[in-house]
C-alpha cells in the first residue's frame, strides 16, 4: 500500500489483499464496500435475486403513488426535483414521474466537465421533449483545479462532478421550496456496496461522504491541493464551493426535504431504461459505436472525462467499465456468466484514447504526468510488471 500512501481515498484502506470473484457474476471483492456470503456470491447478486423474485413490485408502485399523492401540487408549482443529465436513466425517471404518476418535475443538471457531441444532443432532446431544466455550471477555473487535485489525490478526476451531481439538486430544492428529490438507482444495492439501505427508499445525508464521495469532501481536496501548491488562496472564494457540498442537514430536515430512489419503487433495468428513453425522449446511443472499456453504447455518454473515471477504477480496483456493465446484465438475466467473462477479458481496462489529449489539456497535465499518477495507484496485490508491461495478477475466469 506504500505506493498510494499519498492518496486520501479512504476506500483504498480497506481493500482485501486476496482477490475473490463472485461465483454468479464477474465482480470481485475489490469493489469498495461489497460483501460476499459463505457461498461466494456477492451482495449485489443476492440483492439481484431478491429484486427478480421476492420484491412485490406492484406493492412498491402503490407506495410510489401514495408518495406522489402526498407531494403533488395543484396550484401550478413544481413538486419534485429530478437530477437529470438527459441520459437514459434520469430521463426515464423524469418522464415516468410526469406522465405516469402525474407529477410536475423541475429537472436540474450539473454540467459535465466537457460535453461529448452525443451528450449534448441527448440533453437538448430531453429538454425539447417537454421539461424545464436548470443547469448548474461551476466556476470553470476552480473546477479544473479541483479536477487536477482529485485526479492526483484520490485517483479519480471525476470527483468534483460527483459532488455537484449529488448536491446541486438540494440547493435548488431549497431555493424553489420543493420538498421531494428523486434520484435514479441505489448504486450500492444495484452494483454492490453498503447493503443496509437495500430495502430503504433513501439514504441519510450523513452517509454520503463515505458512500458517494470516497470519504473525501471538497475541503479535503482543497487542503491537499494547497499543501502541494496546486491551489492558492487567491483562486478560492467560499461562495464558489456552495454546490460542491450539501446544504446543512438540519436545514433540509426543517424544510421537510426528502430524497428518494426511483429504483426502490420500480425494478431497475438499465437496458429497459434505454429502450424507454429512446422511444419517449429522443435518446440516442453512442454514434461512434461501443464506449471505450466496454461492449455497450448507451450508458455514461455525456462527458469526455468518463473514460478516465472508468479507467482509473480499473487501475485502483481491477474493476473496469465492462465488469460493471456485464455484472449487472448477468443479474438482469441478459447475459450468462461465461459470456460476461469473455466480454470482461476482452474490453475491461481498455485505454481511453478517444478524448485523451483533450482531457490532458483540461486537467492541465502532460501525458507523462498522467501515467505517473496512474502507476502510483497500481496496488502491488493487484498488479505486476512483466516484460515491460503491467498485468493484473488475477483475472476473472
Amino acid at each position: 500500500m506504500n505506493k498510494i500512501r499519498d492518496s486520501i481515498d479512504r476506500q483504498l484502506q480497506n481493500q482485501p489483499r486476496e482477490v475473490i470473484f463472485c461465483k454468479k457474476c464477474v465482480v470481485s471483492n475489490q469493489r469498495p464496500r461489497i460483501t460476499f456470503d459463505e457461498d461466494g456470491i456477492c451482495s449485489a447478486c443476492r440483492f439481484g435475486y431478491e429484486k427478480q423474485h421476492r420484491i412485490d413490485w406492484a406493492r412498491r408502485e402503490d407506495e410510489l403513488r401514495m408518495l406522489c399523492d402526498q407531494y403533488r401540487c395543484t396550484d401550478g408549482r413544481y413538486d419534485v426535483i429530478v437530477p437529470c443529465s438527459g441520459g437514459k436513466d434520469s430521463a426515464t425517471v423524469a418522464h415516468k414521474l410526469k406522465h405516469v404518476f402525474g407529477m410536475h418535475p423541475l429537472t436540474v443538471t450539473w454540467a459535465p466537465f466537457m460535453y461529448t457531441d452525443i451528450g449534448r444532443v441527448n440533453y437538448d432532446n430531453f429538454v425539447s421533449s417537454g421539461f424545464t431544466n436548470i443547469k448548474g455550471s461551476p466556476n470553470g477555473h476552480l473546477h479544473r483545479k479541483l479536477t487536477r487535485i482529485a485526479f492526483e489525490a484520490v485517483g479519480d478526476a471525476f470527483l468534483p462532478f460527483i459532488y455537484g451531481q449529488m448536491c446541486f439538486a438540494f440547493h435548488v430544492a431549497l431555493q424553489q421550496d420543493i420538498r421531494l428529490v428523486f434520484f435514479g438507482e441505489n448504486g450500492e444495492a444495484e452494483y454492490g456496496g453498503v447493503s443496509k439501505y437495500n430495502y430503504c427508499a433513501h439514504m441519510p445525508l450523513e452517509d454520503w461522504a463515505e458512500v458517494y464521495f470516497k470519504g473525501v469532501t471538497v475541503h479535503d481536496l482543497i487542503q491537499w491541493g494547497q499543501h502541494r501548491g496546486l491551489l492558492t488562496e487567491g483562486e478560492l472564494h467560499p461562495s464558489d464551493l456552495t454546490f460542491y457540498q450539501p446544504p446543512e442537514i438540519s436545514t433540509l430536515q426543517g424544510k421537510g426535504i426528502q430524497m428518494h430512489w426511483f429504483s426502490y419503487y420500480q425494478k431497475w433495468v438499465p437496458q429497459e431504461n434505454y429502450y424507454y428513453a429512446a422511444e419517449h425522449l429522443g435518446f440516442q446511443a453512442n454514434q461512434e459505436g461501443r464506449s471505450e472499456g466496454t461492449y455497450s453504447k448507451y450508458a455514461s455518454l455525456d462527458d469526455k472525462l468518463d473514460g478516465w473515471h472508468y479507467y482509473l477504477g480499473f487501475i485502483k480496483f481491477g474493476i473496469g467499465r465492462c465488469t460493471s456493465d456485464a455484472a449487472h446484465e448477468v443479474r438482469d438475466g441478459h447475459l450468462r456468466r461465461e459470456e460476461a467473462v469473455t466480454l470482461v477479458r476482452r474490453f475491461d481496462g481498455e485505454f481511453p484514447n478517444r478524448h485523451f489529449h483533450e482531457c490532458l489539456e483540461y486537467v492541465g497535465i502532460s501525458e507523462q504526468e498522467f501515467h505517473r499518477v496512474v502507476d502510483r495507484y497500481r496496488s502491488p496485490h493487484l498488479w505486476e510488471r512483466a516484460n515491460g508491461e503491467w498485468k493484473l495478477r488475477n483475472q476473472v475466469s
